[in-house]
Parts: C-alpha cells; structure tokens; sequence
C-alpha cells in the first residue's frame, strides 16, 4: 500500500544536507556542519554516503593549508529529492484520508 521511501534520504541528516544544498549553489563543509549542528565526523560519514549514490557531487581543495570540502547537489540528488517528498506527501495524503473515514465511522 505505501511506497518505500530511500531509505538513504530517511536519515535527519542527510536529508538536512540535502535540503540545505537545494537552497544553494554550493555549501561549504563548515557551513553544513554549522547548519546542521553535526559533529565533524558524523557529517562526514553522512556526505561519503551521499557522495557514493551520486546525489551530490564532492570538489576537496585547500585554502592556503586548511583543506576545503565543497558540496554540491547532483540532478540525480535533486530528482531523490523531489521522489521523497512526493512518496512522504502519499503518506500524508493516506493519513488525512484515514482521518476522514473515522470521522464518517468508516474504521
């Protein structure tokens, strides 16, 4: 009856990571973890994993001797995106149904 929604969108993270690279060109690797308020590592792991589906696109540089991580969302990630939104939106849609049928003493 449900959809499965990607399970790799399914995590607070990542999906914080992908919402905020929708709303940008690129972020920063400081600015994620600002926004996000993950832990270094953490957020690293979580970037790597969305990195290896090809929903973002991963550019490491350095800035004089800091290195510079830059994120970058992908079509293929814009398109997981919008997939997972329209699957979660069936849920909800699902939801508000059922609420209408107790209501009519339908349950």
């Amino acid at each position: 009856m449900f959809e499965e929604l990607d399970p790799l969108l399914h995590s607070q993270l990542r999906l914080s990571v992908m919402s905020l690279l929708l709303s940008v060109d690129e972020a920063d690797f400081v600015f994620l973890r600002e926004q996000t308020g993950a832990t270094s590592g953490n957020l690293s792991v979580q970037i790597e994993k969305l990195r290896e589906v090809g929903y973002i696109d991963v550019n490491k540089s350095f800035r004089g001797r800091m290195p510079c991580t830059q994120c970058r969302i992908t079509k293929k990630g814009i398109s997981a995106f919008e997939e997972y939104a329209r699957v979660l939106q069936s849920y909800m849609t699902a939801a508000d149904a059922s609420q209408i049928d107790k209501k009519n003493g339908y349950r």
